[in-house]
């Protein structure tokens, strides 16, 4: 398609430059989502997505434009001044990671906030990382949510959902969803385990059997004869070494290219924990000199690590090569999901 009938060009790891000429079958998925989790008109929603680079912020403000609500036009950040427009503004919904909503509400309590009693958040469309039950039973039981966890990614929007808790996702039909063998390609049994790959017919961004690199394990009432509207996934890990942190992928490949354009650096590993439910990304690094300005080199990964990467690092450790195994694997992912 011609440059000029595009409407956004957005970017993932690669880089793949991503078309995008309008609305889309991404589109129609976030409607039936937000449908689902009873988003509606005269809804004052604070949309906690980024808008930079990715389409998922850009595409939750259309849509839910599109249907009479109002967006704040929040992105990634400011927890101070998020809380402060959901208490002026009154927001009634939320759309985001489910940590960050965590810790906005957390923030607002350290503030003195009573936030059932003084806020007006009711639902929330939560996704782009894994939703502990734990986490998931604070919002509904604690704070009086409304939530929906949906599954998706940024090429093809969402592609199941949950609203009742538990761990399967029913899958949706805009997009042809299968469950297969990385090795062989084919479709695996009811309860087996493989790759979720995604046929989508968008006019302007086709996808043929894009395989996400999402591991699941196919969920089939009634093997051979159920809709793919009747059968869920269950989410258990990743096929390749590409780590999502706070919703955006880091790749291995990414972070040794951001690492190596600081050459102070002799070894590195990045390692991801989630204390108190949000995530942690520490990058330890041991220097070929000693003596080498250790403020100039954190300041210069940190902005080398964000501009590649797309993620903010946490905290900077200085270690001895030794403490950092020569074939250690880039990226140290540690966290539970309880």
């Amino acid at each position: 398609m011609p440059l000029e009938r595009l409407r956004h060009v957005f970017l993932s790891p690669g880089p793949l430059y991503e078309p995008d000429a309008g609305d889309s079958a991404m589109m129609d998925t976030l409607r039936e989502v937000l449908a689902l989790g009873g988003f509606e008109a005269g809804d004052v929603v604070l949309n906690a997505f980024g808008y930079h680079l990715i389409p998922t912020g850009l595409a939750v403000d259309h849509v839910c434009t599109g249907m009479g609500a109002t967006v704040i036009a929040a992105g990634v950040g400011n927890a101070d001044l998020q809380i402060k427009m959901m208490r002026d503004l009154k927001v009634t919904a939320y759309i985001g990671t489910p940590s960050w909503l965590m810790a906005l509400i957390q923030k607002a309590e350290e503030m003195g906030m009573d936030f059932r009693a003084e806020f007006a958040l009711r639902k929330a469309l939560v996704s782009a990382e894994p939703l502990p039950p734990s986490m998931r039973q604070a919002f509904v039981g604690k704070y009086g949510l409304r939530v929906l966890n949906a599954y998706g990614t940024a090429e093809l929007g969402f592609l199941a959902y949950n609203t009742e808790g538990g761990l399967p996702m029913r899958l949706l039909e805009s997009s042809i969803i299968q469950v297969v063998n990385p090795e062989t390609e084919q479709s695996v049994g009811a309860g087996e385990t493989g790759e979720v790959v995604v046929t989508s017919f968008n006019e302007t961004y086709p996808l043929i059997r894009l395989g996400t690199g999402d591991l699941a394990v196919n969920v089939d009432p009634n093997p051979g004869k159920s809709r793919q509207g009747e059968r869920s996934i269950i989410l258990v890990g990743r096929v390749g070494d590409a780590v999502k942190v706070r919703g955006m992928f880091v790749h291995p490949s990414q972070l040794r290219f951001a690492v190596g354009q600081v050459p102070a650096v002799a070894r590195f590993q990045a390692v991801v924990t989630r204390p108190e439910h949000r995530d942690e990304f520490v990058l330890r690094v041991a220097l070929a000199d000693a003596e080498a300005d250790r403020q100039g080199v954190e300041s210069a990964l940190r902005e080398a690590v964000r501009s590649a990467c797309r993620v903010k690092i946490d905290r900077v450790e200085f270690v001895t090569a030794d403490e950092i195994a020569e074939d250690a694997r880039p990226i140290d992912d540690q966290r539970t999901w309880e």
